[in-house]
């Protein structure tokens, strides 16, 4: 009897001990374990938000790929119809030139015609009038023969006017159709003048828009790259606080991850959702987006939201797998009626950005980037500082 209570003394002074000496190297690690989580959170803000900025110049840049093509497009409308235009302007061209030549063959057969009638009218004049008559009179056989050829001689000398008066007429129309060629002409030099200062336009729109899509294209490419070495660095903090995890002495772990249950009370499906986590506890790791496959239930690897919705799932209760969406299924409650199974929210990289099961005594159960699925203070601390005041409830 006596040796059993000395075992049990010695247990107590050292577990004294580790109150004592160990403690506070736990707090070491856990402020810098919270350290690197409050790190890790403004690094997967600041990458949320340059995603936000990647998409926006996605979408503008769509934009701007649609604008040059429709500018594209317009300029090769622009040069066909310039091309038509051309084509156009040559074929009237040659149309008047065509028209000149007619007006010159006018012309030519109109000057020879008054230089025969010059001639007649010459003739005529220095006879006395008389020697067109005296020819048909001399050279006619019969009475029948001298009317004909009186009819003959006014019918030639009308025929020499109205053959004047037709080629006047043709030359005059052909002068008409001249002058509409030639109206046409000018108005098809203007259209030219008009669609090749539209096009340098167009051009000029078009360089314009290439410079604002290399702007953003180089842009885009600083935003992806800052991305990237957000990643990294935040890839870094997680390896960082793996090792932290793995480095833990099981004194430290079973303080850090708060295994024991004592003093959660807790029944009915309450009691069933808060020791869905228990076998995870101090073997199970942090993994955004997981918790929602079979494998990652299996291995433990479960990010804050979607461990609430696995343990809720245990009780045959459905609920999303995103704080976004936790926080407003059930009702609300306030934090001084808050009872075990109601999820508690804290404002870490965003509001609402991270959720937990209360569990009882200022406690919650969740699963947080430094230790994956733990019993977590929220009466002091880094999680009190983090208490967002939001609290549902979905049980009963």
């Amino acid at each position: 009897m006596l040796k059993k209570k000395l075992i049990i003394l010695n247990l107590s002074i050292a577990v004294g001990l580790a109150s004592t000496i160990a403690i506070p190297n736990v707090q070491a690690e856990t402020s810098r374990e919270t350290q690197i989580q409050q790190e890790r959170s403004q690094i997967q803000a600041k990458i949320s938000e340059a995603e936000k900025v990647i998409a926006e110049a996605d979408k503008e840049l769509k934009e701007l790929n649609e604008q040059v093509e429709r500018v594209d497009q317009a300029i090769k409308d622009n040069q066909q119809k310039i091309e038509d235009t051309k084509k156009k302007i040559e074929t009237t061209k040659a149309e008047i030139a065509k028209l000149e030549e007619e007006i010159v063959a006018l012309e030519k057969s109109i000057e020879k015609r008054l230089d025969i009638l010059k001639e007649r009218a010459q003739s005529f004049q220095q006879s006395g009038g008389e020697i067109s008559y005296l020819e048909v009179i001399f050279g006619s056989k019969s009475f029948n023969d001298f009317v004909n050829r009186v009819f003959a001689v006014n019918t030639i000398v009308q025929a020499d006017e109205d053959l004047l008066n037709d080629l006047e007429e043709d030359k005059a129309a052909v002068k008409e159709k001249q002058d509409s060629v030639k109206k046409k002409l000018e108005d098809l030099n203007s259209m030219m003048t008009e669609l090749e200062g539209m096009q340098a336009q167009i051009l000029e729109q078009k360089e314009q828009n290439e410079a604002l899509k290399q702007d953003l294209l180089d842009q885009q490419e600083k935003n992806e790259a800052l991305k990237a070495a957000l990643e990294r660095k935040d890839a870094n903090l997680a390896s960082e606080l793996e090792s932290f995890q793995a480095s833990k002495s099981p004194l430290v772990k079973a303080y850090s991850t708060s295994a024991n249950f004592s003093n959660v009370s807790a029944s009915g499906s309450a009691a069933t959702v808060i020791n869905a986590g228990r076998k995870y506890i101090g073997n199970s790791v942090y993994d955004f987006g997981g918790g929602r496959t079979a494998s990652d239930i299996a291995n433990g690897r479960f990010d804050c939201s979607g461990f609430v919705s696995y343990a809720f799932s245990q009780a045959g209760i459905s609920v999303p797998a995103s704080t976004s969406s936790l926080v407003g299924v059930g009702r609300a409650v306030s934090p001084s009626a808050m009872k075990p199974g109601d999820m508690v929210f804290f404002n870490t990289y965003k509001t609402n950005g991270h959720v937990g099961i209360y569990v009882g005594g200022g406690r919650f159960i969740g699963s947080q980037s430094s230790t994956g699925v733990a019993i977590a203070n929220m009466s002091s601390g880094y999680w009190a500082n983090h208490f967002s005041g939001v609290v549902r409830r979905v049980l009963n």
